[in-house]
């Protein structure tokens, strides 16, 4: 267990593999969405998300550059979640699926964010609410996975909200949630999301969405600019799980039970 004192509240990485059971319910009620477009499904976070949202009736619309792999995936995913609804397209094409009230998860390694979102110009509309999942591990150019790479805008949340077409609602979250531990569906979960975003409404909205997977809580960790920090701690829980062999996660003590109201 590694513990890090503050001011006023502890975090600890706990192993979810020795969590029996989720240790507090949802602070934010589910609200429905119509459809949610994760782009990087094919990836390790982005489809254990798939999988846990669809999981509780959410429609999945799963983006990758190839729409052949994205389709591969949709399929994969049908056959671990029978009850769920998945599609797979290219990256624009999920979108375009969701539509503009629909919400859309970026989960792509940072060497690809930029390319992803340039190429996203398009399909994005006003409005619509991005979730940025992306960090910038110096693994991208080759580096080690427990280092950080210096983005000039303070964050690739930070990077994302700059190269979105104007009025695109960007909040930052998902760092600190094992991959590994989403895929397995067999697994309990009893983490914290830490969720940064200049916006408390699309904060909020966000934590509607991630916290319709049992076991999930979302805190609201202050403005965009906050993301440098969270980021940085996925190298941290990547160098807990080496160490140990296991799949931590993050948990805030001493808050209060009602977080977003």
């Amino acid at each position: 267990m590694l513990t890090a004192r503050g001011s006023s509240l502890v975090a600890l990485c706990v192993p979810s593999s020795v969590i029996l059971r989720s240790l507090y319910s949802a602070a934010v009620s589910p609200t429905s969405h119509d459809r949610v477009a994760v782009i990087g499904a094919s990836g390790a976070l982005g489809f254990g998300l798939a999988l846990r949202l669809a999981q509780t009736g959410v429609p999945i619309a799963i983006g990758s550059r190839d729409a052949t792999r994205a389709t591969d995936t949709a399929e994969r995913a049908g056959a671990l979640v029978p009850d769920g609804s998945f599609s797979g397209h290219d990256n624009a094409g999920a979108v375009e699926a969701v539509g503009a009230e629909g919400i859309v998860v970026l989960s792509v390694p940072f060497r690809n964010q930029a390319e992803t979102l340039a190429n996203l110009k398009h399909a994005l509309v006003p409005g619509q609410l991005l979730i940025d999942a992306t960090v910038p591990l110096a693994a991208a150019v080759a580096g080690k996975a427990t280092r950080m790479l210096g983005v000039w805008q303070g964050s690739a949340a930070q990077q994302a909200l700059e190269m979105v077409p104007e009025g695109v609602r960007v909040v930052s979250a998902l760092h600190t949630v094992s991959a590994a531990s989403l895929s397995d569906l067999e697994q309990r979960l009893a983490q914290d999301v830490l969720v940064c975003g200049d916006s408390r409404a699309d904060k909020r909205a966000a934590a509607a969405l991630i916290e319709r997977i049992e076991g999930l809580r979302c805190v609201d960790c202050g403005k965009l600019e906050m993301a440098r920090t969270t980021e940085a701690l996925t190298a941290l829980l990547i160098s807990v799980n080496a160490r140990y062999k296991v799949h931590a996660g993050i948990r805030l003590t001493s808050l209060p039970e009602r977080l977003w109201e």
